[in-house]
C-alpha cells in the first residue's frame, strides 16, 4: 500500500504485478438507450440526402443503401468490385533493404485474409461482405481483437448498421455488437475500417452520396419504369368536397374517379365538382423522356464506380475480340483504384506498426483474373526456360508437373551455345 506517497510492503512479498497489455482491453460498454448508437431501423432509411431531405430536388427519391441495392447497375458495380476482390489471393510480402520482394507465408493473418476469417466464416466470405458494404455506403467495419500478445485473434464482420464511429481528439473507437452479442466499444486498433472520398482521413463517403442527385435520377427512371410496368399509369391522391348528400354519395364518387383513373381504357380526362381535386405523383411524360434520353441509369452510375461499360454488359461499347484489352482496362481503371485503397486501409489494422517498418504490406495477386489459356502458358514456360529465365523444373512446377533428374541446371541462352574449342575451329578451317 501507498502512504504519503511511499510504497509500503511486506519484507516477504512477492511481485505480482500483471504484464502490461500490447494492445488496449477490449471493454464493454454501456447499453445507450440512444438512436445514434444503436440505430432503429427507420433510421437507415434516412439516406444519403440527394432527394427528399436533401439539397437537390424535393421531388426525387430517396438515395439510400438499401435503396440503391434494387438498382441492378448499382448493384452489378458493387457485387463486381466485391466479387473479383474477395475471389483473388490477399497475400503478404516483405520488401527487403535491397528492394526485393519475398511472400511472407507463415504469418497468421495470412490465414484469416484467405482460409478461416473467423469462427465458421470463409476468409473469402468476410472479404466480399466488407469489400461490398465500403463500395455501397463509403464504409466498411469489421473487428479485429488481439489477444494479449497482441496476435491478431480473427477477423469479424459486424452489423454494418450498428457500427457508430466516435471521435476523442485524434482517437477513434467504435461502438458496435460483436458476433457473441456483446456490446463494446473498442479503438481504431481493433477495427478494420475501411472508407472512400474520407477528406478528413475518416469520414467515408458513398460515391452514390456524393452524386445523391444523379442517382437520384436513375432511381427515379426506374420507380416511374415500374409503376407503368405494374398497369397503374397514373398515381394520384384525390381531394372531395363536401356537398354531398351522404357517405354513400361521396363513396361512389370516389369510387367513379378511382376508376377512370386506374382504368387503362379511360381518356385521362375525368370529370370533377366543384370542391373535388387530383394531384398526381407520377412523373409526366416529358419527364419519362428526358430520363430515357440521358440513360442515367447506366452510363452515368458505371462511371461513378470506375466501372468499365463491358463489365455491365454493355455491348455495344466493344465486341467480343477485344475482351482480352477489356479485361486489362478492367484491372487498371478500376481495380486497382479500389484494391489499392484497401490494401493500405487493412494494411493499419492487420499489420503491426513494426511489421510495416519492416517492410511488410498487402498485395492482390490479380494473376487469377488474367489466366491464360494452356497454349499461351506454355509458350511463355518454354521462352522462359530457353531464354533463360527459370530452369526446367521451375517451368515444370509452373505447370505443375512433377521435377525430372538434371532439371535444376540452368538452360544457356542461344547466342551461347557456340563451341569455341581448338577442335571446333580446326573443323571449321
Amino acid at each position: 500500500m501507498k502512504v504519503f506517497g511511499l510504497e509500503i510492503t511486506r519484507g516477504n512479498s512477492v511481485n505480482t504485478e500483471m504484464p502490461v497489455r500490447v494492445e488496449p482491453p477490449m471493454v464493454e460498454a454501456i447499453a445507450e438507450t440512444s438512436g445514434v448508437a444503436r440505430p432503429e431501423p427507420w433510421m437507415t432509411e434516412i439516406g444519403f440526402g440527394g432527394g427528399r431531405g436533401g439539397t437537390g430536388s424535393q421531388r426525387l427519391p430517396n438515395v439510400t443503401a438499401r435503396r440503391a441495392e434494387q438498382h441492378g447497375t448499382v448493384f452489378a458495380c458493387c457485387n463486381n468490385i466485391a466479387g473479383d476482390l474477395s475471389k483473388v489471393p490477399l497475400k503478404i510480402w516483405e520488401r527487403k533493404a535491397d528492394g526485393q520482394e519475398v511472400r511472407v507465408r507463415d504469418h497468421p493473418a495470412a490465414y484469416l485474409l484467405n482460409v478461416e476469417a473467423s469462427e465458421g466464416v470463409p476468409a473469402k466470405v468476410m472479404r466480399f461482405a466488407l469489400v461490398y458494404a465500403w463500395a455501397l455506403r463509403g464504409n466498411g467495419f469489421a473487428y479485429g481483437p488481439r489477444d494479449g500478445g497482441g496476435d491478431l485473434e480473427m477477423i469479424e464482420v459486424i452489423d454494418q448498421d450498428g457500427c457508430n464511429p466516435l471521435r476523442a481528439g485524434r482517437a477513434r473507437f467504435y461502438d458496435f455488437t460483436d458476433g457473441a452479442g456483446v456490446y463494446r466499444r473498442v479503438p481504431s486498433r481493433s477495427m478494420v475500417h475501411l472508407r472512400y472520398m474520407a477528406l478528413d482521413g475518416w469520414t467515408g463517403r458513398s460515391p452514390l452520396q456524393v452524386a445523391s442527385e444523379t442517382v437520384g435520377l436513375a432511381f427515379a427512371g426506374q420507380e416511374s419504369a415500374a409503376r407503368s410496368v405494374s398497369g397503374a399509369h397514373s398515381k394520384a391522391f384525390m381531394k372531395l368536397g363536401d356537398h354531398y348528400e351522404d357517405d354513400a354519395a361521396r363513396t361512389r364518387n370516389a369510387k367513379r374517379l378511382k376508376d377512370h383513373l386506374t382504368n387503362p381504357n379511360s381518356d385521362g380526362i375525368p370529370v370533377l365538382g366543384p370542391d373535388d381535386d387530383i394531384k398526381s405523383l407520377d412523373l409526366t411524360a416529358a419527364d419519362q423522356e428526358l430520363l430515357s434520353s440521358r440513360k442515367f441509369d447506366r452510363e452515368q452510375l458505371a462511371a461513378i464506380y470506375r466501372m468499365p461499360p463491358s463489365k455491365l454488359q454493355m455491348l455495344e461499347y466493344g465486341v467480343k475480340a477485344n475482351g482480352e484489352q477489356q479485361a486489362i482496362d478492367y484491372l487498371t481503371d478500376c481495380l486497382l483504384h479500389w484494391s489499392g485503397l484497401a490494401e493500405q486501409t487493412l494494411a493499419l489494422s492487420i499489420l503491426t506498426r513494426g511489421e510495416r517498418d519492416r517492410g511488410l504490406f498487402l498485395r492482390h495477386d490479380f494473376g487469377a483474373l488474367l489466366q491464360p489459356t494452356i497454349k499461351d502458358q506454355i509458350e511463355a514456360v518454354t521462352k522462359a526456360v530457353g531464354g533463360p529465365v527459370y530452369t526446367p523444373n521451375d517451368g515444370r512446377k509452373k505447370l505443375g508437373l512433377p521435377p525430372t533428374e538434371g532439371g535444376d541446371k540452368m538452360n544457356p541462352a542461344p547466342n551461347m551455345t557456340r563451341d569455341d574449342s581448338k577442335d571446333a575451329k580446326g573443323k571449321e578451317k
